[in-house]
């Protein structure tokens, strides 16, 4: 007799299918490759550069090291470059060629599809870099996307700040402590767990990737806006709370979209341009921003940040909410979020025939700057300089 999901709640179908092992690819970047690790190849440049005067904070976490000379560093390295878990990769950086640290993918689970990364070690060089961050992002990135899995982890001694710290700025999210969870060099070690699911990735892989654009530092190499800040979860307008959309919001934000823009069709005489969108593309490559409301969402806040502006791809009111001042509040938190990410221009598209949107829009202080002929519509461009 099959069970009553109402008397036993089980939880939801999922897919049975298993991610993929890793294996010992190269996972290449702009700022340094993923490759894997060989202990005679990265070894002696590995070994030298942590155990300069850093050494012992370098190695304050890791279950080994530091280690009193390159012989007892090699046998242990030499064996975890045979092991499959953890699966080890070095880090190395482009422009000098040379291994800057290394991390593994460990705990390996791919009927449940789930991974960690761990055992991270970054010399002074890979520290506080872009291409340290670009290591992080390329490992997730695997894992959900080639690989497969739906729930990536990171563990760290709870007494690890900076480790704890890093986890947020990547966009994990913090699960818990496991109290007496390991004996390391002697010790007790609290652990603190943090995961980011397949259902975030693509929010979080658009703000790693806006985070390693050229147009992000500045010409002393210093960054414009924050990992944090890129990977917000929450946006504060006017006194409502615009959220960060995950796939999980998917279906509801399609709704949202269909009901906003399927109205237009008549007075444009072709498909409205949100409505061409693979939105499953749009989570991978946008900000999606959502506004809950009472039976549902009340609107949907699409954003592509660009080298020189905030473009404004969609504001889109549901049906249930119009005329209640959604628009209004949709269209400021555009602006709050280009001057948090230091654009002090907000650019937006719409058809010419939508002579009302255009109105509304110079209302708000845009003006037009071009009117784009296309093959089957002509869009206007407009723009507003932020104060």
């Amino acid at each position: 007799m099959p069970l009553d999901d109402a008397q036993y709640p089980l939880g939801d179908v999922v897919d049975t299918a298993p991610a993929r092992r890793p294996t010992r690819v190269v996972i290449p970047g702009t700022h340094v490759d993923l490759v894997p690790f060989d202990a005679a190849a990265h070894g002696p440049a590995l070994y030298a550069a942590a155990h300069g005067p850093e050494k012992e904070a370098i190695w304050a976490y890791l279950p080994n090291g530091p280690y009193e000379d390159y012989a007892a560093f090699d046998a242990n390295y030499q064996a975890a470059a045979l092991r499959d878990d953890p699966l080890m990769f070095a880090i190395i950086d482009k422009a000098s060629g040379v291994a800057v640290g290394h991390a593994t993918y460990l705990r390996i689970d791919p009927a449940n599809r789930t991974i960690e990364v761990g055992h991270i070690l970054y010399t002074p060089a890979l520290m506080r870099t872009p291409g340290g961050t670009e290591a992080m992002y390329l490992m997730a990135r695997h894992a959900f996307e080639t690989l497969g899995y739906r729930r990536y982890e990171w563990k760290c001694n709870a007494l690890n700040a900076p480790s704890r710290r890093a986890a947020l700025r990547y966009g994990f999210r913090f699960e818990g402590i496991f109290r007496h969870h390991m004996i390391v060099k002697g010790r007790n070690r609290d652990t603190a767990w943090f995961a980011m699911l397949e259902e975030d990735w693509p929010q979080l892989a658009v703000a790693f990737e806006s985070w390693l654009a050229p147009a992000n530092f500045d010409t002393e190499g210093r960054q414009i806006a924050p990992l944090s800040l890129l990977n917000a979860a929450a946006l504060e307008v006017e006194g409502r709370t615009l959220r960060r959309a995950s796939l999980e919001d998917l279906p509801a934000v399609e709704a949202v979209q269909h009901g906003a823009y399927a109205r237009n069709r008549a007075l444009l005489g072709v498909e409205p341009v949100p409505l061409l969108w693979d939105y499953a593309r749009v989570f991978r490559e946008r900000e999606v921003w959502v506004l809950d409301g009472a039976a549902g969402l009340d609107g949907v806040l699409v954003l592509q940040l660009r080298a020189d502006d905030l473009l404004t791809d969609s504001v889109a009111v549901s049906p249930m909410a119009q005329g209640g001042g959604v628009g209004n509040l949709l269209l400021a938190a555009g602006e709050t979020r280009a001057r948090a990410l230091g654009r002090r221009t907000v650019r937006l598209y719409t058809g010419e025939p939508l002579s009302a949107n255009i109105h509304w829009y110079r209302r708000k202080g845009y003006s037009i700057e071009r009117v784009e002929q296309m093959p089957d519509r002509r869009l206007v461009h407009m723009a507003k300089t932020l104060d």
